[in-house]
């Protein structure tokens, strides 16, 4: 039997990498800043067991300290349903306000306007980042005037922190497992977006190659699972 967080996944698969990556981006234009980060093979899922960047990068001086158990890979307990209000990456400098989105009438993605690019959107349809399933929180790579929320998201490696703020005063803290980048026309719909039996997060934004007639041609995927709160 599929759970609820499975069915509306199933909805909206593919549907976040088209709208992400159809737009044509900054490339276009001719203030040539330069590409945005992506992820090297060292930082995939099939990287090699042990790799030292596989190891939790935690500032135990800083706002994470002391949410983790002595293995700070070890998953933790679910958290209850509440509406994320903000996402903050520190490897990558990402402290940024979020919003819901749903889908579209044409079954695409609603995605944050490009005069909002500010702005990380989650979907609200699935389940909210810190309770059982996968949840999903998506951004722009970049707009007209620059880089956006999500440009830095390719430079981000295994075991960097992803914190999100939610409406019950809790912040739920996940370690990132992989980062990966997709072909839109092979996108893994189940991998990414299936369900795990654990809380887990997906960040995704732009990334792949670039065509002038079709924006970016693929997606830069985070893989990260909950591993304590505060």
């Amino acid at each position: 039997m599929q759970t609820a967080d499975r069915i509306a996944n199933a909805l909206v698969a593919g549907a976040v990498a088209t709208a992400l990556a159809t737009t044509v981006w900054l490339l276009t234009d001719p203030s040539g800043h330069p590409d945005p980060p992506q992820p090297g093979a060292e930082q995939g899922l099939h990287a090699r067991p042990g790799d030292p960047d596989g190891a939790a990068r935690i500032d135990q001086d800083g706002p994470s300290a002391g949410v983790l158990s002595a293995d700070p890979a070890a998953a933790a307990e679910p958290l209850p349903p509440s509406t994320p209000i903000g996402v903050r990456i520190p490897a990558i400098d990402v402290d940024a306000p979020t919003a819901g989105y749903g889908l579209a009438p044409d079954g695409s993605l609603e995605i944050p306007p490009e005069d909002k690019s500010h702005l990380a959107g989650w979907y609200h349809g699935g389940v909210t980042p810190g309770a059982e399933g996968t949840a999903l929180i998506a951004g722009h790579v970049d707009d007209a005037n620059g880089p956006a929320v999500f440009y830095h998201l390719g430079a981000l490696r295994r075991g960097d922190l992803v914190e999100v703020a939610r409406a019950d005063g809790r912040t739920a803290v996940f370690l990132v497992d992989a980062v990966e980048v997709f072909d839109r026309e092979m996108f893994p719909d189940e991998l990414v977006y299936g369900h795990t039996g654990r809380p887990e997060l997906r960040l995704i934004t732009c990334g792949g190659g670039f065509s002038h007639s079709q924006g970016y041609l693929g997606n830069v995927v985070v893989f990260a699972h909950l591993i304590g709160r505060r």
